[in-house]
């Protein structure tokens, strides 16, 4: 048995049940993995709430660090006793311990800690693809300006760096001044606080009137018009969340009135299909990490018995950098 968080409908904080449930043992192609830490992140809310509807009860959570307990037929790339981490589907990540498909989950190099790995598994995945794989047609060049909303959250505070380390000249936003500092600490080379001023004019401001190549988004409703606007002539919109909310739908003639545009919504999922794609991104992410030049950020510890506080504080946007509940 093991100690997991439930939802048996959805809706608010307040769904998220602290229950039993068996593990048993792992089919082919999957392991059994012993969580030491779990990482929070914004689509554990749209799994709660039924924005990403699924089947009831459900365990939710998709980011974990452990060790490996049994690993089951044709499993070769993880034994027993494997420190490991992971960003995967199914959700299940909010227990002790869990049977899950042994694709997406990585070894982790001893120079990361569990900590480490469940903070950055699904935030770090994401900053990857956004910055190698999801690109302007005409690609990104060092110096080149791109727009990162929610610049000081987890997924920010890591593509802020790792921009950095690209040479890129990265403009932040954010909700707050003190969040705004944040980014700037962690390499953005300009922060806008969007509860004061209008980013877009001051995106035209900083690019002296070209815009930008690409803005990655994972605020959505709220920030989507606008968003647009900063965007230079066959810019890239990358819309990555919905934290607002859904973009509602728009017209697909305004992109040619707005520059040729191209607009694009991407999911970590698709880019971590198959073991090689997700080895070859971990890879990438580990060694930037163990590089130094990205600092993994855990602001907020919650123990699992305190998940429906943690939850409340993300929704608030009263947390910065990773989030991560832990096992005693």
């Amino acid at each position: 048995m093991s100690l997991a968080v439930q939802i048996r409908q959805h809706g608010g904080p307040e769904e998220l049940h602290l229950v039993d449930v068996p593990v048993g043992e792992p089919g082919p192609g999957e392991v059994r993995i012993r969580h030491h830490a779990i990482g929070l992140n914004f689509i554990d809310v749209y799994h709660r709430t039924g924005l990403y509807p699924l089947g009831m009860p459900a365990t939710i959570g998709m980011e974990g660090a452990g060790v490996i307990e049994a690993v089951g037929e044709g499993v070769t790339h993880l034994q027993v006793g494997d420190r490991a981490a992971y960003a995967s589907n199914p959700p299940g990540a909010y227990s002790e311990a869990r049977v899950m498909p042994a694709k997406c989950v990585c070894k982790l190099p001893d120079a990361i800690s569990f900590e480490t790995g469940a903070a950055m598994m699904l935030k770090g995945l994401t900053a990857q693809y956004l910055l190698k794989k999801t690109l302007p047609v005409e690609g990104l060049q060092p110096g080149d300006h791109v727009l990162f909303h929610a610049a000081a959250g987890g997924v920010g505070l890591i593509a802020t760096q790792w921009a950095k380390a690209l040479g890129l000249q990265l403009i932040a936003t954010a909700g707050s001044d003190a969040k705004c500092q944040l980014a700037l600490a962690n390499g953005a080379a300009h922060a806008i606080n969007y509860q004061q001023e209008d980013f877009a004019a001051r995106v035209k401001e900083i690019t002296g009137g070209k815009g930008v190549k690409v803005v990655y988004d994972s605020v959505g409703k709220d920030t989507w018009d606008k968003s647009l606007e900063c965007l230079r002539p066959f810019g890239l919109m990358a819309s990555f969340g919905n934290a607002s909310g859904p973009v509602p739908p728009f017209a697909p003639g305004s992109l040619g009135a707005k520059g040729s545009l191209y607009v694009t919504r991407q999911t970590l999922f698709t880019h971590i299909a198959t073991r090689e794609s997700t080895q070859a991104m971990a890879d990438d992410l580990f060694a930037v990490v163990a590089s130094g030049q990205v600092k993994i950020h855990i602001d907020q510890r919650y123990p699992l018995a305190e998940v429906q506080q943690a939850h409340r504080d993300l929704e608030a946007r009263k947390t910065t950098g990773s989030t991560i509940l832990t096992l005693s």
